[in-house]
């Protein structure tokens, strides 16, 4: 382009009128017309012609100077179409139904790929590869888009297609539809080849248990003006169209279901899961309208003419023999007939037709939805009273009393009914059933309901067992209590187990059934916190905690207490793991545990363990260090332990001489670790010296500071523990071997009475601390060093070279980097060598020498001279790179007469790379090559 054609064009397209038709596309997006005139009722053209013409634009190749075709420029232009064509996508909120349609498969291919391109997904990375719990929403939803219209196509493409007729011969059109068609045919033999992988990414899908975000208009715009937002996410929360899970599932089961349905000709087992896809497709639908349902209970935004209108189609499939329409009929008018009566109006005749056979699933659906279609903070008086009225009226239909108690003992029941309005019930009730003794006992924080004298006491006892619901168990031991006034049924199941400083107070309750029913919910609570189900423990405690409020200051402070530990346990085990901080006011009751001063209350040691151990794991140094009070460092020897290591960690940065706490936390665990002694006088008159294992001269026992360390994640406290008990173990007088550990030079280095400490029970402690931080982090290479130095120290040399190799190998890439000098230093590759030697692989042995920083000739020569190596020798020499020690085993096969042997060292002196002219950095360059190769060949040997 000339200078005067280039000046003319930026004049052009800097006035203001509208400018002229080759960037009238720019004009769109700058003045905001593409939302405009997407929002016209019958827009024209349509926004899928939009998209088909936005692409054209941005695909079209270019010309150069010389007349030569270039492939399309990424410029300003394109890049503006190009987000065009993803606007007008996101107008039609991505539904691939309506894409398809209209879209040809080059069009659609192109179209998905610049989101995958807008998503951040890198090209050419295998989407299988990903793990899509990991990645931004709006990148995993890009990934799951492409893939879904991957198997979607492929599956379209099996189907016969009707030829269309064709019309008078036009060249230019023929050559046109001869191109899309081989470019649809080159898609389409790419996707079919990813195929496997595609179903992969979708199956993957399933298991995720988040919801997804996809690109809006407005997150695009985002993108294209506001660098700092990144997938559509921003720090504070993701942005973009929300994609529930279930919705999400349901759309990616479906074309899962399709893409087995269609493989399953040549295999009948892939046509059984894809009945199962179909299946969850179904129940997906279901689960997804009736949480719609049973949120708009709460909201009243969708019109109760279209909730009829879908509740009629039911029931007509229904009344065709579609059998399994029944539940969802049933539950789409429980939540229908809510709604009515939120509003004042009558209960449906649906709803009495459906309820003619009640059971236990249709009252527990019934009455979840009354808990959840009723905010009881905000709700009116007159919902309250409605929603009352109609619980009240459900309990005088029903025959069986069984299905009364369900509801009128259900939390939302006794809420909203005052004490004489559920006693005028039970009047009512007595009148109309005589002959059932409905006798009210008093009983603290409970009201009575009546008991079936049908039920057996066993029956209930085991369901009482079994149940992890609070109000349930509740239920069931006010019907027991009804029954009999002779058992106690806290001792019913000898699983359930409370600590014994809260059995005493919890026995000590007067009401039987208040006592059974605090111990029942504690003791399954308690259960249920140990096998990590978090969600049913909390309710449980949340329950108790409710109980005991109204009776016992103590054992609510308990309760306070247990669900403290209880929501450490959550948060370590859910966000924690993936190193999300816990929330500010879950860290200040943890300080306020610690805190507590409260006469009277029984403790367990357990929550002050993991307390501090989770101030010491979210780096809380600042307050354990100067903010915890004076008299917890006398009275918790756990707060004194954590003061200690927390200011360990704040000093290990200063100067040795400023490292004051190091030496107090050495002699701490020097008093745990020491053995106190007592003469004993035995029958002949001597006198000897008995020596016990668990000193009482420490501030706990050793064994209680192993559990508590174990309850520790943060890497530098437990480096420094390590290297602590390390240090420890190698002032052993009759020490051979030092193990080697990080910071060890921080702690003395002798201790004045050695005979005092159990160096036996160190050196388990050892073994247990290793062996615990490396299932924490495997990947630790200080850790690792340690293990190995260990093993090597017990003359279990495999074991010792099996963690040698893997601390460099984690390190280095697997050795395809250079291992850091400060992890395999001379001290390492030594203890290296006498494991190889020790183990007759004196090859190994001379190649090892090697790495030193100066060559050990007299061990390598040495090594070589063995004629008993166990190892591959002649097939070690590619790895050795110092010519002397070639040179050395060419003269010592020629003086043995192996001449295959000195053939091949002499072909390893030939290299070229080892000659000794090259540069240093050739050289050096050959020696990493080699290096490399023989760590991975060792590590393959020894992993």
């Amino acid at each position: 382009m000339s200078a005067e054609a280039a000046d003319r064009e930026a004049a052009t397209s800097s006035r203001p009128c509208t400018p002229p038709q080759t960037c009238w596309f720019e004009f769109l997006l700058e003045e905001s017309l593409l939302e405009k005139h997407l929002r016209k009722p019958c827009p024209d053209p349509a926004p899928v012609q939009l998209i088909v013409q936005f692409l054209e634009q941005a695909s079209k190749p270019s010309v150069n100077e010389q007349n030569q075709v270039q492939p399309p420029p990424d410029n300003k232009r394109n890049r503006i179409l190009k987000l065009l064509a993803l606007k007008v996508a996101a107008h039609l909120k991505w539904d691939l139904d309506i894409l398809e349609k209209s879209l040809s498969v080059p069009v659609l291919n192109m179209l998905l790929n610049e989101l995958l391109c807008i998503s951040k997904v890198p090209p050419g990375t295998k989407h299988v590869d990903m793990d899509l719990a990991t990645l931004p929403a709006t990148t995993a939803m890009a990934i799951l888009l492409y893939n879904r219209w991957a198997i979607r196509t492929i599956v379209q493409s099996s189907f016969p297609v009707k030829q269309a007729k064709p019309g008078p011969p036009q060249l230019s059109v023929m050559n046109q539809m001869q191109q899309e068609k081989e470019l649809t045919e080159n898609i389409l033999k790419v996707l079919k080849e990813q195929a496997s992988d595609s179903i992969l990414v979708l199956e993957a899908a399933l298991t995720l248990n988040k919801d997804l975000y996809v690109h809006t208009m407005r997150t695009l715009d985002l993108l294209a003006m506001e660098p700092g937002v990144v997938n559509g996410e921003t720090e504070s929360s993701p942005a973009g169209l929300k994609i529930k899970t279930e919705e999400m599932q349901c759309q990616v089961c479906y074309d899962l279901g399709t893409a087995y349905f269609q493989q399953g000709s040549a295999n009948s087992a892939i046509y059984e899961k894809a009945r199962e896809k179909f299946f969850r497709t179904k129940e997906l639908i279901s689960e997804e309208v009736i949480k719609i349902f049973i949120e708009d209970n709460l909201t009243f935004s969708l019109p109760v003419q279209f909730r009829q209108s879908v509740l009629r189609e039911l029931f007509q499939k229904a009344q065709q023999g579609s059998e399994a329409l029944d539940e969802i009929c049933f539950k789409v008018c429980a939540c229908n007939t809510v709604r009515d009566i939120l509003e004042g109006r009558t209960i449906s005749v649906q709803f009495n037709q459906l309820f003619l056979t009640p059971n236990k699933e249709k009252i527990d659906f019934l009455l979840e939805v009354c808990s959840r279609s009723i905010n009881l903070e905000k709700a009116s008086d007159s919902l309250k009273g409605n929603m009352a009225a109609f619980l009240k009226n459900v309990c005088l239909g029903l025959e069986d009393l069984q299905y009364v108690f369900m509801i009128s003992s259900h939390e939302l029941f006794i809420t909203l009914l005052k004490d004489e309005e559920r006693k005028l019930l039970i009047d009512q009730m007595r009148k109309r059933c005589p002959r059932v003794n409905l006798c009210i006992k008093p009983v603290t924080s409970f009201y009575d309901i009546p008991a079936s004298a049908s039920v057996n006491i066993g029956q209930l006892e085991h369901q009482l067992i079994l149940s992890v619901d609070p109000w349930r168990i509740r239920q069931i031991l006010i019907e027991l209590h009804g029954m009999t006034s002779e058992r106690q049924f806290w001792t019913v199941s000898n699983k359930w187990e409370v600590p014994s400083v809260y059995s005493g107070v919890i026995l000590g309750i007067k009401d039987s059934l208040t006592r059974d029913l605090v111990y029942i919910l504690m003791a399954k609570g308690l259960h249920c916190s140990t096998v990590k189900d978090f969600s049913h423990a909390k309710q449980l405690f949340a329950a108790c905690l409710e109980l005991v409020t109204e009776f016992s200051p103590k054992l609510r402070q308990v309760m306070l207490n247990e669900m403290l530990l209880l929501d450490i346990h959550t948060h370590e085990a859910g966000t924690g793991q993936s190193g999300e901080r816990p929330p500010s006011d879950l860290i200040s009751r943890v300080r306020g545990y610690l805190e507590m001063r409260l006469p009277d209350i029984p403790l367990r040691q357990v929550i002050a363990e993991e307390c501090v151990a989770f101030m010491l794991n979210w780096r809380e140094n600042e307050y354990l260090t100067l903010q915890v009070p004076a008299f917890l460092l006398q009275s918790n020897p756990y707060v004194k332990l954590g003061q200690l290591l927390a200011a360990t960690c704040k000093e290990l940065p200063g100067p040795k001489e400023s490292r004051r706490t190091a030496k107090d936390l050495w002699e701490v665990v020097v008093q745990i670790c020491s053995v106190s002694s007592q003469h004993k006088r035995g029958s002949d008159g001597r006198v000897s010296l008995i020596k016990q294992r668990e000193s009482t001269l420490g501030i706990m026992y050793r064994s209680e500071l192993l559990s508590f360390i174990k309850k520790l994640r943060e890497p530098l406290v437990l480096t420094i523990i390590l290297s602590l008990f390390v240090k420890l173990h190698n002032v052993r007088e009759d020490i051979v071997n030092d193990i080697t550990a990080e910071h060890i030079s921080i702690w003395p280095s002798s201790i004045p009475n050695l005979q005092s400490v159990d160096f036996e029970a160190v050196a388990i402690t050892v073994k247990e601390l290793v062996r615990y931080a490396l299932a924490i982090n495997p990947g630790n290479h200080s850790w690792l060093l340690i293990q190995a130095d260990s093993y090597f120290a017990t003359n279990q040399y495999s074991a010792a070279l099996h963690y040698y190799l893997q601390a460099g190998a984690v390190c280095s890439d697997f050795f395809n980097k250079t291992v850091p000098p400060d992890v395999y230093t001379d001290q390492v590759i030594k203890r290296m060598i006498k494991c190889c030697s020790l183990l007759n692989c004196h090859t190994q042995v001379a190649i090892l020498c090697q790495f030193l920083r100066e060559i050990d000739y007299k061990t390598a020569f040495k090594s070589l001279q063995e004629q008993n190596s166990h190892d591959a020798m002649d097939s070690y020499y590619d790895y050795i790179w110092d010519v002397t020690i070639l040179e050395y085993l060419t003269y010592l096969h020629h003086k043995r007469g192996e001449t295959d042997k000195r053939q091949i060292a002499i072909k390893a002196i030939g290299q070229t790379e080892l000659n000794a002219s090259n540069p240093e950095e050739v050289l050096q360059l050959a020696a990493q090559r080699r290096k490399k190769k023989f760590l991975q060949a060792m590590a393959k040997l020894y992993f």
